[in-house]
C-alpha cells in the first residue's frame, strides 16, 4: 500500500517496527548522531510517552521533571530498581507485610544473587536508625505505603530522610495510592514503582509497571541499560492500554475512595466483621499518617471475619463483587490472601503478621455504592 510517506514514518505508525531510510541513517541512530528508534525492547514513542505521562504526574508539584521507564509488570520493575542499583554484598531493608509475590521475588531471585534481606518495622523510628547505625551493608530501604494486605502506613519523609542520612537509597510501591493520591518523590524518596495493571490502567486489560525517579542519571545509565537487556520492556499495545485507562484516573480514584470510606464504615459496624483495616476509619494506627501523606485514603480494605470457613463462606456468598487475584479494577474485586496472594508465606509467617486466615481483602469499585453495600450484607448473613 502506497501511503506517499516516507518508509521510516510507515515504520513508527507500525508501533514495533522501524524502517530506516538508508544504512547511513542506521548507522547514525546507532552511533547516536541521529534522534531515532531502533527496536521497541530499546525504545518505542508509544511507550516512552506513557512512562513520561506517568513520571510527570509523579512529579507534578516539584520544579525538577521525573523521569519513567515502562516494563512489562509491577514485578519487573521492582526487580529493575533492586537488580540495577544494589550489588553482591548490599542488603535491601523491608517490613514484613508485602505482597507475597514481592516477597518471594527478594527471597528467590535476589538473595541467590548475593543481595540480603532484613525486615524490620519502619515505623519504629530509634530501631531503624539503630539498624542503620550497626548495618552499613545496607543499601536501598524499599515498602509499600498503605501495604497489602493490611493497609498500614509509613511515614515516606522520615523514610526517605533516614535513608539520605545514611546514604542508600528509598524505593516505594505507590500503587495502591497512585500519583493521584500521594506522590513519594515529593517526600524525598528516590524512586517509585506502580504495577500499571492496576489503578493507571484501570479496567483490567492489560499487564505492566513502572520506575519513576528524579534521579536521572541513575535511570539512564544504570536501569535503562539492564531493562533494555532483560527484556522487561512494555508492549506498545499495553502502552496504549494505560493511557487510555488514564484519562479517567482522578475521577475513578475519587469515587474508589468515597465507595471504600462508606464500605468501611458499615463493615466496622457490623457484628459479623472481627476487625476493619482501611486508613480512612479513625480507629485505623495510621489514620493521622494517611490523613497528612495522602490526598484520600483510596479503594482497598480488608477486614477478618474470624476464621477460614466464615472467609470462605462470605466469598463464595458473593454475587456482585467479583473473585480474582488482583486489584484496581472499576468492578470491586475480592480476595482471601492466605490462600491467594500471600499463599507463599509459611501459615506461622501470615499469622504473625497478622495475615489470619478469616482477612479478606476488597478492591473497592466505582459501581453504585448502594448495590455493593446490599451485596456485602447478603454475603455477611451467610457468616
Amino acid at each position: 500500500m502506497d501511503t506517499g510517506q516516507p518508509a521510516s514514518s510507515i515504520a513508527h505508525l507500525c508501533g514495533f517496527l522501524f524502517v530506516f531510510d538508508d544504512l547511513q541513517q542506521g548507522i547514525d541512530i546507532f552511533d547516536g548522531k541521529e534522534v531515532g528508534n531502533i527496536y521497541s525492547r530499546f525504545g518505542n514513542p508509544t511507550v516512552d510517552s506513557v512512562a513520561s505521562k506517568i513520571a510527570r504526574l509523579e512529579s507534578i508539584d516539584l520544579e525538577q521533571t521525573a523521569t519513567g521507564l515502562l516494563t512489562s509488570s509491577g514485578m519487573s520493575a521492582i526487580a529493575l530498581v533492586a537488580m540495577g542499583m544494589l550489588q553482591p554484598g548490599d542488603t535491601l531493608l523491608t517490613h514484613p507485610d508485602l505482597y507475597g509475590g514481592t516477597v518471594a521475588l527478594f527471597r528467590d531471585v535476589l538473595q541467590p544473587l548475593g543481595i540480603q534481606l532484613l525486615t524490620t518495622d519502619l515505623r519504629d523510628d530509634e530501631g531503624l536508625v539503630a539498624l542503620l547505625e550497626a548495618r552499613s551493608d545496607i543499601r536501598m530501604i524499599y515498602c509499600e505505603t498503605p501495604s497489602n494486605p493490611l493497609l498500614r502506613c509509613i511515614d515516606l519523609g522520615k523514610i526517605a530522610a533516614f535513608a539520605k542520612a545514611f546514604d542508600c537509597h528509598t524505593l516505594v510501591d505507590n500503587t495502591f495510592a497512585t500519583p493521584v493520591l500521594q506522590r513519594p518523590l515529593a517526600l524525598g524518596v528516590d524512586f517509585v514503582i506502580h504495577s500499571t495493571t492496576k489503578y493507571l490502567n484501570g479496567h483490567g486489560t492489560g499487564t505492566g509497571g513502572v520506575v519513576v525517579s528524579l534521579d536521572m542519571e541513575a535511570m539512564q545509565s544504570r536501569l535503562l541499560p539492564k531493562l533494555r537487556l532483560l527484556g522487561g520492556t512494555a508492549s506498545p499495545w499495553e502502552a496504549w492500554l494505560i493511557h487510555n485507562g488514564m484519562k479517567t484516573l482522578p475521577l475513578r480514584m475519587e469515587r474508589h475512595s468515597q465507595n471504600a470510606e462508606i464500605i468501611a464504615n458499615m463493615l466496622e459496624k457490623h457484628p459479623r466483621v472481627k476487625s476493619v483495616h482501611y486508613p480512612g476509619l479513625i480507629s485505623h494506627p495510621d489514620y493521622e499518617l494517611a490523613q497528612r501523606q495522602m490526598q484520600a485514603a483510596g479503594g482497598m480494605l480488608s477486614f477478618d471475619l474470624g476464621g477460614r470457613d466464615a472467609a470462605i463462606r462470605f466469598v463464595n456468598a458473593l454475587q456482585l463483587c467479583t473473585l480474582t487475584p488482583t486489584l484496581g479494577d472499576v468492578d470491586t474485586l475480592v480476595i482471601h490472601p492466605a490462600t491467594m496472594s500471600h499463599r507463599a508465606l509459611a501459615p506461622e509467617v501470615r499469622a504473625a503478621l497478622g495475615i489470619s486466615d478469616g482477612l479478606v481483602r476488597l478492591s473497592v469499585g466505582i459501581e453504585d455504592v448502594a448495590d455493593l453495600l446490599s451485596d456485602l450484607v447478603q454475603a455477611l448473613e451467610v457468616v
